[in-house]
């Protein structure tokens, strides 16, 4: 416990300046920074080599922090907050991060992260930690740590240092919440 605590404070340390982390998320390896930061968010683009049109998703600690950012949770949406398996959502309308990680038409994907290190930084960081696959846009996103680019690796700022011999190969699942309260599965 003690390496993790070490990670999050020194992982806090740099998002507080504005860096791009690589970290172990509930489901892949990702690329992130402080939601509310525009010119990391610009960072992490660049480094995924990634379209603009492309919007990014972020990661929140729990459901009331969700809802400090999307207002009230409809209620088609409350079984998949509450599900193990991590669901991103895409909501309409999010206040208070970077416009850019908004897509063309204003939405943004948020999850609830369902580990142990995420939820625990986030709530110290007091805002989203955007998370995208620590991949170059259009390759495979790595399985574990040892798969992930080198060029990824250079181009951050701060690599967490733990859970770097662990294997995670499943991506989130995406949902849209739709005008007429019925659920589109994005990806399964």
């Amino acid at each position: 416990m003690l390496a993790q605590t070490t990670a999050i404070a020194e992982a806090l340390a740099q998002l507080q300046n504005e860096a791009v982390l690589l970290y172990p998320s509930d489901t892949i390896w990702g690329i992130g920074c402080d939601a509310r930061a525009t010119a990391a968010v610009e960072k992490v683009y660049k480094i995924k080599q990634r379209e603009d049109s492309k919007a990014l998703i972020c990661l929140v600690s729990d459901k009331e922090m969700l809802e400090r950012y999307v207002g009230s949770i409809p209620t088609p949406l409350l079984p998949y907050l509450e599900e193990d398996r991590p669901t991103t959502i895409i909501y309409p309308a999010v206040e208070g991060i970077s416009p850019r990680l908004r897509a063309p038409d204003g939405s943004v994907g948020i999850r609830i992260a369902k580990d142990e290190f995420c939820p625990a930084l986030i709530q110290a960081l007091g805002a989203p930690l955007v998370s995208t696959s620590a991949n170059i846009s259009g390759t495979a996103s790595p399985t574990c740590y040892a798969e992930i680019d080198p060029a990824i690796v250079e181009g951050v700022d701060h690599v967490v240092p733990i859970k770097q011999d662990q294997k995670e190969s499943r991506a989130s699942r995406i949902i849209r919440l739709l005008p007429d309260n019925t659920i589109e599965v994005l990806r399964d």
